[in-house]
């Protein structure tokens, strides 16, 4: 997963020390679930949703494999748990201008603001 989150091009890591090793077993493990999209047997993309805080908190595709709907999948699996899980609403963030950003508004996601460091917040209700 970390492979993958370090080779995008838009919503870089400034500083990717700052999401540990044990920030992702949490999010397997403890704070929500995690899927990963695989071809030949490789990773190329990966979701993770926040049962506490109802958030998809990573949607990542590797670069060379966009478009071509391992995004799409792997978000209506995180949004399809957290519903199981009782969530009446899910949120996330973007940069705004981002292809994620696109990606969002794309998928019928609403905007709903923004965060306090200028990221487009979106919702999605059930």
């Amino acid at each position: 997963m970390s492979r993958i989150r370090l080779s995008v091009t838009e919503n870089v890591l400034s500083r990717p020390d700052r999401i540990t090793h044990d920030m992702y077993v949490d999010h397997l493990e403890r704070l929500g679930r995690s899927w990963v999209c695989e071809q030949s047997q490789h990773i190329i993309g990966f979701a993770s949703a926040c049962v506490t805080d109802h958030s998809i908190w990573a949607l990542f595709v590797h670069p060379t494999q966009e478009g071509q709907g391992a995004g799409q999948h792997l978000l209506a699996l995180a949004c399809d748990w957290l519903f199981t899980q009782g969530a009446p609403v899910i949120r996330l963030s973007t940069t705004p201008g981002t292809r994620a950003d696109r990606f969002y508004q794309a998928q019928g996601w609403q905007r709903d603001g923004t965060t306090a460091d200028g990221e487009i917040c979106y919702l999605r209700l059930r």
